[in-house]
Parts: structure tokens; sequence; C-alpha cells
């Protein structure tokens, strides 16, 4: 049976995922953005139950609810071990290459440091689903808090291999601004197609995530760094020099 996910927007640019097995009824949330609005989205839900909290890294918009959700739900939490930085409780260390069961749902775990050093990533093969946490975005990728572009562009390089049907859940409601850094560094038809797209939708208040993967090769600067390559720039190079136009673009 598939793996239900329930979306929300919360603080001011975050989405919160609540995810069902729907074998077993399992539940677990994406991150802990905001404790109150996931616990509000759980009743809502009518689930019942949070058996886990799924951390892709430590920062506090990602990792900030984890007390409040053990203290009112007794589930475990699971993530990088970086997560204990900032004193947020943590029951299972994971890293690159395990696999989390929710139910009969299996994650794997895939290391995707860059934005911070220990950031992971959980993707459900069987649902086409991948939660990225601040490693790829719609049309845009994570800073580089922590880790080095050459992290960073492996990490993407991993996520791009995914099967480009998947399902790609950012953390961050982000692509307009994304979508007009691209337009300023990649003149590529597709680029301008996918722009207006999320400019459209926009206006009208939707959401730009999830994404797939399909759609991020083929119009996200980031993961087009090698066709966006000045003469004798290696890959990584192109990647760095875009991600530094990015972090001082004011468009």
């Amino acid at each position: 049976m598939p793996l239900t996910v329930r979306q929300f927007p919360c603080l001011s640019d975050n989405y919160g995922f609540l995810l069902r097995d729907e074998a077993s009824g399992a539940v677990a949330t994406v991150d802990t953005p905001d404790a109150e609005r996931i616990l509000s989205e759980l009743s809502d839900s009518g689930w019942g139950r949070l058996d886990y909290v799924l951390n892709t890294h430590w920062h506090p918009d990602h990792a900030g609810g984890n007390a409040r959700l053990k203290a009112e739900t007794g589930c475990t939490v699971l993530g990088p071990e970086e997560v204990r930085r900032i004193e947020a409780p943590l029951d299972r260390v994971l890293a690159g290459g395990e696999t989390v069961m929710l139910g009969e749902t299996a994650f794997r775990v895939l290391a995707t440091p860059g934005h911070t050093l220990g950031h992971i990533a959980y993707v459900s093969d069987s649902d086409g689903m991948a939660f990225v946490g601040d490693t790829l975005f719609a049309l845009g990728c994570g800073r580089l808090f922590e880790g080095t572009a050459e992290q960073m562009w492996a990490s993407l390089q991993t996520l791009a291999a995914l099967p480009p049907q998947t399902r790609v859940y950012c953390a961050h409601e982000y692509t307009e601004s994304n979508a007009r850094f691209a337009l300023s560094v990649d003149a590529a038809p597709l680029t301008a197609e996918r722009a207006e797209q999320v400019f459209e939708a926009r206006r009208r208040g939707d959401w730009t995530v999830p994404t797939t993967i399909a759609a991020e090769r083929a119009a996200n600067p980031f993961l087009r760094a090698p066709a966006l390559a000045l003469p004798g720039e290696t890959d990584a190079a192109a990647f760095a020099r875009l991600r530094a136009a990015k972090d001082s673009f004011k468009g």
C-alpha cells in the first residue's frame, strides 16, 4: 500500500511533511520546523499517532520541535548526529547507506553533505519520493554553510541520479527567487518556460513543491552547471561559481 503525504506551510517559508504508511498506519514527520503546527496537522489528519521524527539536519527550523513532539507523542527521533548540536532529542543516529522502516515503507538514507556536514535525505523507492531537506530546492540548492562546493556538487549528483519521475519534497518555498536567479544565468528555453510556470503558480498562491528530478535536471541551474561552465572550468568549479553568484544575487 502507498505512502500518504500531508504537506503544509509553516514558519515563514518552510514546509512540514507528515507521512503515513497506509499498510500499517505508522506516521512520521520529516523534520520539526514548528511543533505546534505539526501537532495541529496531526490532529486534523485523524491519523491518531506520531511514531517517528525523521530529521535531515540540525538547523533549528528542522530540529527545533523535536523535544516537544517527543514529550507529547512519545515518538522516536532519528537523524544525523549533528542534531544534538542544538540539544534536540535524538534516539537513533543515522548515516548514509542505512535503511529506515516506517511500517512497511522502506526509506534509504542518503548522505547529502554541503548545506551542513551531516545532512541526509530520505528516499522511498517504492513510492518514488525523496525528502531532501535543504540540499536540493525547486530551481535551487542550499547554501554552503558548512560543507564545500565539491561536497554539495557530489550530493546534488547523488540526488540527480534518482529516477526522473521521483517526486522531490524540498523543505522551503524559495522557488520564485530561485527562478529569477536561473533566468539571470541560463538562457535555455526550458528555463524560461519553467520560470514562467513558477511565477504564474505563485501569483495564484499555489505551492511549487514537490518538484521532480526530471524537472530539476532540465532547468535547475545548479544541476545544469556543466552546461553553464566557462571554458576550462570543471563541473564542480562551475557549480561553485553559480552558488557564489546566488549568494549575492539581489534580483
